[in-house]
């Protein structure tokens, strides 16, 4: 029940970001999620999109270095504290989560989602079934 990310490296200039969105933008790809980390050099765009296959393809052709890495998406209750239940019960598992963003579902599923990387994606996934936490499958993305 994971999904997957695109992490793309790309330069830590002006109009770096612009140039891969456009690449995904010419041939379709819809993102999902998107979160940008930094450093002086470069930065690493972590993407959720709806045709991972297509968007790997095209953004390799276009010569930007990418990987694809297995992430848990689940889905949080729209509440106050609806985000701390859920790192509760990976606290209680003692998962490590490593990063995690936020994106909305979208016109068929009007839902806010975290993405999680963790460090025990088996451990996660028994600790927030054994509590009914939903976690998102791939195919669910390519349909939001």
């Amino acid at each position: 029940m994971n999904i997957k990310q695109i992490s793309v490296f790309l330069e830590n200039k002006p109009g770096a970001l612009y140039g891969m969105t456009g690449v995904l933008a010419q041939n379709r790809v819809d993102l999902r999620a998107l979160s940008v980390a930094e450093t002086n050099d470069f930065g690493v765009a972590r993407l959720i999109v709806d045709d991972v296959y297509k968007a790997a393809t095209v953004l390799k052709e276009a010569g930007y270095v990418h990987k694809i890495t297995p992430v848990l998406a689940v889905a949080i209750a729209d509440i106050p504290g609806g985000l701390n239940q859920v790192l509760q019960v990976l606290t209680n598992a003692r998962v490590n989560v490593e990063y995690m963003y936020a994106f909305l579902g979208g016109k068929q599923a009007p839902h806010a989602y975290m993405v999680f990387r963790v460090a025990d994606d088996e451990a996660a996934l028994a600790a927030l079934s054994a509590r009914g936490i939903k976690t998102v499958e791939q195919e669910e993305i390519e349909r939001l």
